[in-house]
């Protein structure tokens, strides 16, 4: 168990404990349950420093104190509605108050518990994952310093792009030592993917006893998602994994969230649409306040979306004479499927995107059972030669009012890249992955810089 782990689980402990003596529990076994709610949350291992963000830290939670509900049910003598009820609280109120407090804990004691981080490595993948750390508070992860390993008698064979922005906390291989000392640092990151076998054994030789972790960032060329597993067969090193395959417990479970979503954004579509329709007329726009268009569903079918229109009419046939009147515009277009600064987008209309309000009219969508609260998007039928292979493994699943490449990127992200995006998706899909996309849209819908990893 960590150190700030023995604070959150003392703290856990004492509160559980209030809890059972504001709701006034039989003290004959109430304290037994506190030992069930302890033993439960370390045999799941809520207190280690495995878990690295604070959706891991939720998710974990709440199945930890599912299980301490059930357990208690099962296993001891609560058959009075009162105290099923009161039990029933007192998990409510527990799972609420530890994920506040492991949340606040890891930004408050941050000074005291923070992990000094070098990263061997210096161009692409070294560069995400010092953005990723800074992001994210509750990994505890503090970069120090990256380690350029070009040009080290040590590792000759080894060349990488200089890509990290502060080259002042850049060092070279030789010196690796002594920044360790400098900077006490406590993990060192391996990020160069490239590396061959052998470096990388040069590497864990030379930060071997001096380092309390070693972590390597690894190439992944093969198929490689969140259901893969890492096997010790017989001193082997063995990683199994499998294409995923959405079961039908998650289309159900998924549709179910879908149609409760659905039947919420509706009825907020209501007085949205009024509002929209005065403000387009207040800028002079007469013009539809609704706009449907042709997408690519699943398996490939099209179907009509919902919209709110938020550029000029004909915008189709405006773009045409665009692009054949300036050769960049055509050449933005056909790299991006999109323009930066769109002459086509009315002054509500930027107004709409911005806010992303645009999309309301897709929960329609959502309740015809067209599209899904979230999944990859809805792409044109003019797209689709564009996409490539990637349109066989995204067409297997309904488009999505949000999804990653809103929630990773937005306006941001090119073409290949949101293609990419959707396509780990699918690779990757399950309901917890659907409830944080669902949290990190709400977060950017309201404005907000994207900080869920805190």
């Amino acid at each position: 168990m960590k150190k700030i782990g023995w604070i959150n689980f003392i703290a856990n402990i004492v509160f559980v404990m209030l809890l059972f003596w504001i709701f006034q529990f039989d003290l004959g076994y109430h304290w037994r349950l506190v030992v069930l709610f302890a033993f439960i949350q370390l045999m799941l291992g809520r207190y280690t420093d495995k878990l690295l963000l604070i959706w891991e830290e939720i998710k974990m939670v709440l199945i930890s104190h599912a299980w301490f509900f059930i357990i208690s049910i099962l296993f001891f003598r609560i058959t009075q509605w009162q105290e099923i009820l009161y039990l029933f609280l007192i998990t409510i109120i527990s799972a609420f108050f530890c994920l506040c407090f492991s949340r606040y804990s890891h930004i408050w004691l941050r000074p005291y518990f923070k992990k000094n981080v070098l990263i061997v490595g210096m161009g692409h993948t070294a560069e995400k994952l010092s953005e990723i750390i800074k992001c994210n508070r509750f990994s505890l992860m503090d970069v120090r310093a990256f380690i350029n390993c070009n040009n080290s008698s040590l590792l000759p064979h080894a060349y990488q792009q200089v890509k990290v922005v502060q080259d002042e906390h850049i060092f070279p291989l030789d010196e690796i030592e002594e920044i360790i000392q400098n900077e006490r640092i406590t993990t060192a990151i391996i990020a160069v993917p490239q590396l061959i076998s052998s470096d990388i054994e040069i590497l864990m030789k030379l930060l071997n006893d001096k380092v309390d972790e070693i972590k390597v960032l690894p190439r992944t060329e093969t198929l490689v998602t969140f259901d893969s597993r890492i096997d010790d067969f017989d001193g082997l090193l063995m990683i199994s994994t499998a294409q995923n395959k959405i079961t039908l417990e998650s289309q159900f479970f998924k549709r179910v969230l879908d149609i409760l979503g659905g039947i919420v954004g509706c009825i907020l579509l209501i007085p949205l649409y009024f509002f929209v329709r005065h403000k387009n007329q207040k800028e002079g726009d007469h013009g539809p306040v609704m706009f449907r268009q042709v997408r690519i569903g699943k398996d490939g079918k099209e179907f009509t979306i919902y919209k709110f229109r938020t550029m000029i009419e004909n915008a189709e046939e405006k773009l045409e004479e665009l692009m054949r009147a300036d050769p960049a515009i055509r050449e933005e277009y056909l790299a991006n499927k999109k323009l930066v600064n769109d002459p086509r987008i009315t002054k509500a209309g930027k107004f709409l995107r911005r806010t992303s309000l645009d999309e309301f009219p897709q929960f329609i969508n959502v309740i015809k059972g067209e599209m899904s609260l979230i999944g990859p998007r809805p792409y044109l039928p003019r797209e689709k030669k564009d996409m490539g292979d990637f349109y066989h493994t995204i067409i297997q699943m309904k488009p999505g009012l949000t999804g990653m490449w809103q929630t990773h990127g937005r306006s941001d992200t090119d073409f290949v890249t949101r293609l990419s995006l959707d396509d780990y998706y699918f690779r990757n899909y399950s309901l917890w992955l659907d409830i944080t996309i669902l949290i990190r849209t709400v977060k950017t819908i309201l404005g907000g810089k994207d900080e869920t990893a805190r």
